[in-house]
C-alpha cells in the first residue's frame, strides 16, 4: 500500500540533536515541511555519505522551512557516539532520531523485520502531516540531497499553486503545466 497522500502515524522517540537528547513525536513534523530520512545503521559505509550530503544542504532546507529528521533503528546514544567520533557525522545539526523499538520504521513501512534495520528511504511530509514524496533505494545505492531539494521545491510549488504541476526536471522559475483536456496527447 502506498503511503503517498496519507497522514503520518503517531510516534514518540528520542533524538540526538545539537549535543542534547530531545523528545520527538509525529506532532513535531507538523506545521512545516519535514524530511524523514531513514537509513540502515550508524557506523556503516553508504549511510555517512548520505547523512553528510544532507548536512551540507541543511541550511538551504531550513531556508525552505524544511526540518530534517534522520532515523535508524540505533539508539540516540549510538547516534551521539557516532557524532562524537566521525568527522562526517559531526557536521550534522539536524535531529538524529533513535528508533530501537522500530515503531517509526514500521509506521513508514521501511522496516526489514528479519534484520531489525530500516531500508534506505526518504519521505517528504507537508505541513499538514501528509506524505507527499516517497523514495526508496537498495542497500548499496546512496541518495542525492540536491535532487531531494529540487523535489521539495516542486512539492512546495504545487501546494501553493493549485491547478499547476511540475514536469520532469522542473527547476524553480521554469514553466509548469496546467493539466487539461487540451494537453492530452500534445506533450
Amino acid at each position: 500500500m502506498s503511503l503517498i497522500n496519507t497522514e503520518i502515524a503517531p510516534f514518540t522517540a528520542t533524538a540526538y540533536h545539537n549535543g542534547a537528547f530531545v523528545p520527538v513525536s509525529d506532532q513535531d513534523l507538523k506545521g512545516h515541511w519535514s524530511v524523514v530520512f531513514f537509513y540502515p545503521a550508524d557506523f556503516t559505509f553508504v549511510c555517512p555519505t548520505e547523512l553528510g550530503d544532507l548536512a551540507d544542504y541543511y541550511g538551504e532546507l531550513r531556508s525552505l522551512d524544511v526540518e530534517v529528521y534522520s532515523v535508524s533503528t540505533d539508539t540516540h546514544f549510538t547516534h551521539k557516539a557516532w557524532h562524537d567520533t566521525s568527522d562526517t557525522i559531526r557536521k550534522i545539526t539536524y535531529p538524529m532520531i533513535g528508533d530501537p523499538t522500530q515503531t517509526i520504521s514500521r509506521n513508514f513501512g521501511v522496516l526489514r523485520e528479519d534484520e531489525g534495520l530500516a531500508d534506505r528511504a526518504t519521505f517528504l511530509v507537508d505541513p499538514d502531516g501528509v506524505i507527499q514524496i516517497v523514495e526508496m533505494t537498495a542497500e548499496g545505492i546512496g541518495r542525492n540531497a540536491s535532487e531531494l531539494v529540487r523535489k521539495i521545491r516542486a512539492a512546495q510549488y504545487v501546494r501553493s499553486h493549485p491547478g499547476e504541476v511540475c514536469p520532469a526536471k522542473w527547476e524553480e522559475g521554469e514553466t509548469t503545466l496546467a493539466p487539461s483536456l487540451d494537453l492530452v496527447g500534445k506533450i
